[in-house]
């Protein structure tokens, strides 16, 4: 039995890019760190939240590249003599992407009591109706 790719079926003509798409998606690693949360605020508005506790705002940068929003964050050393009698507070270096949808942007980000939130938008699709001419052989 021949696997038929995503875009080689007949009837989605121009989808190779979906399935590049989803390819990459389930590549992607998963670790859990930091956690987030993804909230629908509204038909077109989406809100990502993660949790950076230790992370100021100079410790993260956000950043859209190639359709992908990356959020990432490094903490600076803490080299100032402390001596830890145990850490359950993780201080690691973290990068966190999604996939952005075409007409999908952030619109705004704001730390609030440790938590990082991203806010998106969508622009409404334009609903355009085309009529294509025949013309005679």
């Amino acid at each position: 039995m021949t696997k038929m790719s995503l875009g080689a079926h007949p009837f989605l003509l121009g989808f190779e890019q979906l399935e590049r798409l989803m390819e990459r998606t389930a590549k992607s690693d998963n670790n859990g760190y930091p956690p987030f949360n993804i909230e629908q605020k509204g038909a077109n508005a989406y809100r990502i939240t993660l949790a950076v506790a230790g992370f100021g705002e100079a410790d993260l940068s956000i950043t859209v590249e190639e359709r992908q929003l990356v959020i990432r964050g490094k903490q600076a050393d803490d080299e100032d003599g402390r001596v830890f009698l145990h850490r359950g507070i993780a201080a690691r270096q973290f990068q966190r992407t999604f996939v952005l949808a075409d007409g999908v942007e952030v619109a705004d980000a704001a730390m609030e009591n440790g938590l990082l939130h991203v806010d998106l938008s969508k622009a409404e699709p334009e609903k355009i109706v085309q009529t294509i001419k025949i013309n005679p052989a």
